[in-house]
């Protein structure tokens, strides 16, 4: 398992720097060796914590993005959040390294740093207290899904989102590209989208979900949606 988790990272975080340093034309371009290595990196240490503690989250997560059981709206929503994100990362190599079209100050880029910090530990703490997180939308019969109510899923329904957004905007910022704020809006929206898509499938497959999203009220950010 811990084998396959850290060729996958590997595979993945390899695919996005294909893409970051094409784009760019050069390999000299400090802030996505930074994000690259921080984001392995993080991915590793605790994706290795999870997967000591909870092999059949890790198993899930390590699933194709589509794949059977999905509900077939997040089918299409996943194909268009990837193809997006790939885009993205094109974007931002254009536009930080071979255009100049951004100028991102160092302190800027640092809090961006910091920003995918926050992101990977709320995607830690929410799979530390959700056995049940897959990266698709589907209900896990076969492993006893239940509903998950405390740690972050006390503040809101979708707590592995609402870290998500500090991956979409503090990546842009690390890698000095405004542009990719432009599109990092954009998969934020698609995550928007894919979120009644899953509480519908959520309330009609997991019983008790009714009753949880009657008590948290927010389904993304706390005090605000």
């Amino acid at each position: 398992m811990i084998a396959r988790l850290i060729l996958s990272t590997l595979l993945w975080f390899g695919v996005m720097g294909v893409l970051l340093f094409l784009a760019a034309g050069t390999l000299d371009w400090p802030g996505a060796w930074v994000f690259l290595a921080e984001m392995a990196g993080l991915g590793l240490v605790m994706g290795a914590d999870i997967g000591r503690r909870d092999p059949g989250l890790i198993a899930e997560r390590l699933k194709p993005p589509v794949q059977k059981g999905q509900v077939a709206a997040d089918k299409v929503l996943t194909s268009a959040l990837f193809a997006l994100m790939f885009a993205w990362l094109v974007v931002m190599g254009l536009d930080a390294v071979r255009f100049g079209w951004s100028f991102v100050p160092a302190w800027v880029q640092a809090v961006g740093a910091l920003s995918l910090l926050v992101s990977s530990w709320i995607g830690y703490r929410t799979m530390r207290e959700n056995s049940f997180a897959a990266p698709v939308v589907k209900v896990q019969k076969e492993r006893g899904q239940r509903v998950i109510s405390t740690g972050p899923y006390a503040l809101v329904r979708h707590p592995m989102y609402f870290g998500s957004i500090f991956f979409f905007v503090g990546t842009p910022l690390l890698l000095g590209s405004w542009w990719g704020l432009v599109f990092s809006a954009g998969l934020m929206a698609l995550l928007c989208i894919r979120i009644p898509i899953e509480e519908k499938a959520l309330r009609a497959q997991l019983e008790g979900y009714d009753d949880y999203a009657a008590r948290v009220h927010y389904r993304l950010i706390p005090g605000l949606w």
